[in-house]
């Protein structure tokens, strides 16, 4: 596992915001509070959670060019972004939101692998953030995180499960993961994949059982951010 880092409140604009330092993966999270709900929840009582993701520029070992410059977004934005959405809805109760909107922003500053685990393990922070902000200002009693949710990304290099994998190690890995999972021990999504390689149900429970360990080091970090 590479060292982790959570730092909050650091834009002063945004409802919730963090940046999530997984070693020289960095990702700034922003929440931002909407009082209105997409069309086809208005009238229903229940609020929603969605999530954008992009990378900067220089945030690779060479320039790429702004989406918004080519005029659309790739496939494996709109995939994280909505993997980021989806992990975040999981641990949200929707009808105690109440009809209103919480966007999270997840901005990849400097990437070294794992940059969609990290953006989900920092929106966490930025979205709780922002929901004790609704709940002070709305009086609300009511909980509305479920649970805390982590991520982290593993795989299998020469037939050895590591943890938290950084470039040059997934572009090596023989099999890809990436787990998402809540403090309580249930799993929001796991993806997998053989790169080019079959693996055993042996191998993929010790990556599940190093996922594990890694997401509780994780929400402990975010417990003691948080607290």
């Amino acid at each position: 596992m590479r060292e982790i880092s959570f730092e909050k409140n650091v834009n002063i604009h945004a409802d919730g915001s963090c940046l999530v330092k997984f070693g020289n993966t960095h990702v700034l999270c922003l929440a931002t509070i909407d009082e209105k709900v997409p069309h086809w929840l208005k009238n229903t009582g229940k609020g929603w959670v969605t999530a954008e993701y992009g990378m900067l520029p220089r945030s690779t070992n060479t320039r790429m060019d702004r989406e918004a410059a080519k005029g659309k977004q790739s496939g494996r934005t709109q995939e994280i972004q909505r993997l980021i959405g989806r992990s975040l809805r999981s641990i949200v109760d929707l009808s105690n939101l109440g009809e209103r909107q919480i966007k999270i922003d997840c901005d990849v500053i400097q990437a070294d692998g794992g940059t969609r685990t990290a953006s989900i393990s920092g929106g966490f922070v930025a979205l709780f953030l922002a929901i004790e902000k609704i709940k002070k200002n709305y009086n609300i009693q009511k909980p509305i995180i479920k649970n805390f949710i982590g991520a982290v990304s593993a795989g299998i290099i020469d037939n050895k499960p590591l943890l938290d994998l950084d470039y040059n190690e997934d572009s090596m890995a023989e099999v890809d993961a990436n787990f998402v999972i809540c403090d309580s021990g249930e799993i929001s999504e796991i993806q997998v994949t053989g790169e080019e390689y079959f693996f055993s149900d042996n191998q993929y429970n010790d990556l599940f059982g190093l996922a594990q360990k890694g997401i509780k080091e994780i929400i402990d970090h975010q417990k003691r951010v948080l607290d």
